[in-house]
């Protein structure tokens, strides 16, 4: 059994209007499949265009919260995860509360007056999918939100705090403390590479934050990029996986252990200076839904495990099991029960 509140989360939440679209949509729109980026000017439209299909479907998502989630629901304990992140005050925002509760995830919002609730474009074409986050309310979280004590007591009580990449881009200063609250109470902390692009422009703020991450995950791509960026020359995941678990770490971590998804090939997992690989579930391609939240799943199923001091072949096999569900289904959603063991 997981105990209450061990698990908690920060990120961007953000409500995904998902449909399927056609290749000439991403034409139009100057976006690429199997791609997360923040939305620009000319991507505005793309949000109106989507919510007009007869296919749309509307689910709270965002990273993080995908991730917290597919944790709860294979725990199965209500209120043994947590979340923050920030929303507007208004019918989105209201809806994200709704689906926060309904999953039994124990979520402290920071509202903001000024802007909308945040979405994101879901994209899918034969069953890849392209993300569009267009931040608003979840770009202004404070950490002085954060600091509030009936919200500090959520990072008092986990012993697990996970934090998406993305959270970089909005508020690097409340994962500092919450990293370094990590660091100091012997506590673990996990974060994400989560897009190319928070590998290649926030890099800074990334590498602030890596000496106090004790599980990092990451795609192929990302992993890649990573690489790229610090000059590694080289494009094998394994290596990479190694180098990125023996990056230095900040007093008080004993090690690293970092975990790179490829889709349909082997995870690898990098710790101790040694690499292992672990076979996915494979899924016959007519199966495929779509991969939105494909990855964040993995990490939920993972987490699920791992807050209970499972080994990691058994943190391996759960976020397997929970990514190869979520593929299956229409962004991330479950059925009512896990079927794991």
């Amino acid at each position: 059994m997981a105990s209450e509140g061990v698990l908690l989360g920060m990120g961007n939440p953000l409500l995904d209007i998902s449909a399927v679209v056609d290749d000439a949509f991403l034409t139009k729109y100057d976006i690429k499949l199997n791609n997360a980026i923040l939305a620009e000017e000319k991507h505005l439209p793309m949000y109106d265009e989507l919510a007009s299909k007869s296919n749309v479907d509307y689910i709270a998502g965002g990273a993080t919260q995908n991730s917290i989630r597919v944790a709860q629901w294979m725990l199965q304990t209500p209120g043994a995860t947590s979340y923050m992140g920030c929303i507007g005050k208004d019918k989105f925002g209201e809806e994200m509360k709704k689906n926060a509760q309904a999953a039994g995830v124990t979520a402290h919002y920071y509202e903001d007056e000024t802007a909308p609730t945040g979405t994101c474009a879901v994209c899918v074409v034969g069953g890849e999918r392209s993300l569009v986050a267009n931040l608003s309310a979840a770009n202004c979280y404070k950490s002085e939100h954060l600091k509030r004590p009936e919200n500090w007591a959520l990072v008092e009580k986990a012993k697990y705090i996970y934090i998406a990449g993305f959270f970089l881009t909005v508020s690097p200063d409340s994962i500092q403390l919450v990293a370094e609250h990590a660091a100091a109470n012997n506590k673990v902390f996990l974060m994400n590479l989560s897009a190319p692009f928070i590998c290649e422009f926030f890099r800074d703020a990334q590498e602030k934050v890596l000496p106090y991450v004790d599980y990092i995950f990451g795609n192929e791509t990302e992993a890649k990029i990573f690489a790229k960026v610090r000059g590694w020359e080289t494009e094998n995941i394994e290596e990479i996986a190694l180098k990125i678990s023996q990056l230095p770490l900040a007093s008080g971590k004993q090690k690293r252990i970092a975990v790179i998804t490829q889709g349909a090939d082997p995870v690898v997992v990098a710790e101790d200076g040694k690499v292992k690989t672990f076979p996915v579930i494979l899924l016959p391609k007519e199966k495929l839904v779509d991969t939105n939240g494909a990855g964040d799943a993995f990490v939920g199923g993972f987490l699920s495990q791992l807050v209970q001091g499972k080994s990691i072949e058994d943190c391996v096999r759960a976020g397997c099991y929970a990514a190869n569900v979520i593929i299956q289904r229409s962004g991330c959603t479950y059925p009512e029960k896990p079927d794991f063991n």
